[in-house]
């Protein structure tokens, strides 16, 4: 029933000493936990059964049943796994019908998070696949502008094991278009080869035409660091007061949340800084402008859209 831990490590890696650290206080602490290091080339045939491409890595066994693994020198993510499942330990078991049936419900969730969806080793900024299959996939998507989000099926096992199942498809990378299951590299290779992947993936918006709407979603709208509630700059705090005294209805947009606009506008607008106020589409200007036209009186008109 006990927990093992174990940790597939390279005598050369700094970051495996250091974990190593980390598992002989772990080991203190959880005295009914096994913890293991194992040399990841010394037993290649073991390392390639549980697909280790780097180290330090960490699997986790209950009942001699892989339950969870960790990538990566993560101690706060090691600490929390441990924890979590040496406690599970002395628990009753759940009924395993329970079990998959509610893991079926979050599978459905997680395909259908967003209208393509990406099951890879990593994330798109850093693939981590041995073979590069995670890498390829995202450069074939990136090229064709195609908009999708990804799950990194390192950070959770049991999506990883359940997903096979649940797809009836044995490896990763997975994508899935409006959560029907389209396949791996191959079949997105030959479909790019056959020109059909344009047609079945939805293509990211234009940043462009992403900008021309959000200047356009209210008759005044103000992209600045925070929002009307809770200003994240002196600037924008400045300029929402003003705003705000003249009474008039307005949306805010956070730059601080999308990098893509936050870079995108000052380029499409040409103006550098923000808060940047603008009025049925055409950009005002920012603190500054802004100021100089409540002293003159013309800030009202213009934001009535009567100037």
């Amino acid at each position: 029933r006990s927990l093992v831990v174990v940790h597939f490590w390279a005598p050369w890696a700094p970051q495996c000493a250091q974990m190593n650290e980390v598992m002989a206080a772990l080991a203190k602490e959880h005295v009914q936990v096994a913890f293991v290091k194992l040399e990841a080339e010394a037993v290649p045939e073991v390392s390639e059964k549980y697909e280790i491409s780097s180290v330090p890595t960490f699997l986790f066994f209950k009942n001699s049943q892989k339950v969870d693994r960790l990538d990566g020198a993560h101690a706060p993510e090691l600490t929390k796994k441990v924890q979590r499942h040496a406690s599970s330990t002395s628990l009753p078991a759940v009924s395993s019908d329970n079990a998959r049936e509610d893991l079926n419900v979050r599978l459905k969730k997680l395909i259908n998070a967003a209208p393509c969806m990406l099951f890879m080793k990593g994330s798109p900024k850093e693939p981590r696949c041995g073979k590069g299959f995670s890498k390829q996939m995202v450069e074939i998507l990136n090229k064709h502008g195609i908009s999708f989000s990804s799950f990194d099926i390192f950070s959770d096992e049991e999506v990883r094991q359940g997903l096979k199942t649940y797809s009836n498809w044995p490896t990763y990378p997975q994508l899935y278009v409006a959560g029907e299951l389209i396949g791996g590299l191959d079949i997105v290779k030959e479909l790019e080869a056959s020109g059909e992947l344009d047609a079945v993936c939805p293509k990211a918006q234009k940043l462009e035409d992403r900008l021309k709407l959000l200047i356009n979603k209210a008759p005044v709208m103000l992209f600045m660091k925070g929002s009307k509630q809770v200003a994240k700059c002196g600037f924008s705090k400045q300029i929402i007061e003003i705003i705000n005294s003249t009474g008039v209805d307005y949306e805010t947009f956070d730059i601080l949340e999308d990098e893509e606009v936050r870079q995108g506008l000052k380029t499409y607008s040409n103006w550098p800084t923000y808060p940047q106020l603008y009025v049925k589409g055409e950009l005002v200007g920012g603190l500054d402008i802004v100021k100089e036209l409540q002293e003159s009186g013309e800030l009202l008109p213009i934001l009535k859209g009567e100037n």
